[in-house]
């Protein structure tokens, strides 16, 4: 079971992108995580091709489990 945080931010050109950060520490405090994604975007380190990130969306806890079957 692989749980990651995925943080959304708005872009200048109005798409939304996205950060993973793997195995998060649980509870998520939404504050800590409001303001983690503000300092980012203060940061303006990040660039992607459809601009800067400009505006915290949302985040989201993704729990994915995965089956592996060995074919012989």
């Amino acid at each position: 079971m692989a749980k990651t945080l995925e943080l959304q931010f708005g872009t200048e050109f109005g798409k939304t992108a996205r950060i993973t950060v793997d195995n998060p520490k649980e509870p998520i405090d939404e504050a800590a995580v409001k303001q983690a994604m503000e300092q980012i975007i203060a940061a303006d380190v990040f660039f992607t091709p459809s601009g800067n990130l400009s505006v915290a969306k949302g985040a989201r806890v993704v729990d994915r489990n995965v089956t592996e079957y060995e074919i012989v």
